[in-house]
């Protein structure tokens, strides 16, 4: 009985508790930050149970489990690119690497019988292993006990973030312009917007350390921010990247405040070299080794984070395929255990056909090998913005020595350069180009304006009535409305900046002739829409 007993798994409520007492203390101050709904998780039962199916002599008769001889599933076979090719010199023959995993335990790095079975909240041991090392090796953590929790992509991670931090009547600091997925979460939770200034380098400090200075004489009757939301490389609408400088500012601010980060990095190993106007396009003989790729990284938020602040959302998306739907949230203890608990009963854990693949590839790859893979990405990915502003210089008259904070002007072609038409921040990282339409300096804008006498902003009229021109033309751009931050219908629901428009751009994925034709359409319907 005393060995039964040493065994037995405690219920539920003990559980909770003493997962609480541990990780009070040093994170005891971020419990202000957990809402309500968070408060009320408790494992799962189920869950619990299964960490003593596997003690020497069990025999369990207790846990759902399908006996893995049942999985009609004898072993994966997967080809894979070899972890140095360099897609963006278009190689004519890959060379391939077969992973393999079969059901049996063997020396691999996983087995079917492992991966297609339930299992663990925050994914299977060789993943969550190999992920500890790339993390310390790559951004190297500014604290010592962060952990590593396993999602289906940061579409999942920032679910449950969101469903930890975020409640009714809450505010939400957001950059100008936002990830439209990530806002459409938040909204009907009943949370607001509060956008802060955004320049080519990415958010201001000075206008986040202003909103939350003013916040009481400005918004009496609105709750503080405790939550900072952004996507610091690669920003997607903008394209901007935050500067390490800018990072440890932002980083100080939000521990002045008590602000919880959200650093949402999909596009960090999408960083880009400076765009050269006219340059030269010639790839070198050899990428780059892993050092050199990871020496020329911005450090992340992580990395400035001395006191668990920082919840990182992690995706393999951008680098290896969105159908993996796989990503890590990294965060302080305390999180971690609010987020495994929503975890349990949400998605139980990520797919296991997916952990089997990745943890097989990057296995085979090894640290450096995944590391060259990520740099060959960005190589590709430099080649292809180069393509896109390259396009833009045949097709407008840009100055590029004219640079503000807003980035380099562009005009008609063959038209002297007081007509501006838009600026754009040639990107340093991601997959985007923004254009900022100064409206002001169309012939019409006196009338444009004046058609918020029809109950929307001029800008709002004039910008969807050239997104359709535009599609007549076929070409589709994503209209700059969709990055709006929703600030509530007192505050005229969306944010407009006055007399200008603003339209996203992508490189990623369109072919250099057509990116090329959509270009000079483009140009085209900016011709006679400004002609008009």
């Amino acid at each position: 009985m005393a060995d039964a007993q040493a065994i037995e798994p405690a219920s539920s409520t003990t559980t909770v508790v003493n997962a609480d007492d541990e990780l009070r203390g040093k994170y005891a101050h971020f419990d202000r930050h957990i809402n309500r709904l968070s408060r009320r998780r408790v494992p799962s039962p189920l869950k619990d149970i299964l960490q003593f199916i596997n003690l020497d002599g069990m025999i369990s008769l207790a846990g759902g489990l399908p006996h893995p001889s049942l999985f009609p599933f004898d072993s994966v076979h997967v080809s894979t690119y070899d972890s140095a090719t360099r897609m963006a010199t278009n190689p004519s023959e890959i060379a391939k690497v077969d992973v393999c995993v079969e059901k049996q335990p063997s020396s691999h790095s996983t087995d079917l019988r492992t991966t297609l079975q339930y299992g663990p909240f925050n994914g299977i041991k060789p993943v969550m292993d190999w992920m500890r090392a790339f993390v310390e090796r790559v951004y190297a953590p500014g604290y010592a006990d962060w952990q590593l929790l396993m999602d289906g992509g940061s579409t999942d991670g920032w679910a449950k973030v969101a469903g930890m931090l975020l409640d009714e009547g809450d505010t939400i600091l957001v950059e100008t312009h936002t990830f439209p997925s990530s806002q459409a979460l938040w909204v009907p939770m009943g949370v607001t917007a509060v956008p802060v200034d955004i320049d080519m380098y990415g958010l201001v400090p000075e206008a986040l350390a202003r909103a939350l200075y003013n916040w009481e004489a400005e918004r009496p009757n609105e709750r503080k921010p405790k939550t900072l939301y952004c996507v610091p490389v690669g920003h997607n609408p903008t394209g901007s990247t935050l500067a390490a400088d800018r990072k440890q500012e932002i980083y100080e601010i939000c521990v002045k405040h008590d602000i919880i980060i959200i650093e949402d990095d999909p596009y960090y190993f999408l960083q880009l070299p400076q765009y050269q106007p006219g340059g030269d396009r010639a790839l070198p003989s050899e990428g780059l080794t892993p050092d050199a790729f990871l020496s020329g990284l911005v450090p992340t938020f992580l990395h400035f984070d001395r006191e668990g602040r920082v919840i990182r959302l992690e995706t393999v998306s951008k680098t290896l395929a969105p159908g993996f739907r796989l990503g890590f949230i990294i965060s302080n203890p305390f999180f971690h255990e609010r987020l495994g608990r929503a975890t349990e009963v949400l998605t139980q854990t990520a797919s296991g056909w997916s952990q089997t693949v990745f943890s097989e590839l990057v296995h085979t790859w090894g640290q450096d090998g995944y590391i060259r893979w990520l740099a060959g990405i960005s190589e590709a990915y430099t080649v292809r913005r180069n393509w896109m502003c390259d396009s833009l210089a045949v097709h407008f008259n840009i100055d590029w020595d004219d640079v503000s904070s807003a980035g380099v002007q562009a005009y008609q072609k063959g038209t002297q350069r007081s007509q501006r038409l838009f600026r754009f921040v040639p990107p340093s990282s991601g997959m985007f180009l923004w254009i900022d339409v100064d409206l002001r300096t169309h012939p019409a804008w006196k009338r444009i304006s004046a058609a918020g006498t029809l109950g929307l902003p001029g800008e709002e009229v004039w910008a969807t009535a050239f997104w359709r021109k535009l599609l007549d033309a076929r070409i589709l751009l994503a209209p700059g409305t969709y990055n709006k931050p929703w600030q509530g219908e007192e505050r005229s629901a969306m944010a407009n900046v006055p007399g200008h428009a603003f339209f996203r751009l992508t490189y990623s994925s369109t072919p250099q002739d057509e990116m090329d034709e959509g270009i000079r359409r483009m140009a085209q319907v900016f011709q006679e829409n400004w002609s008009a």
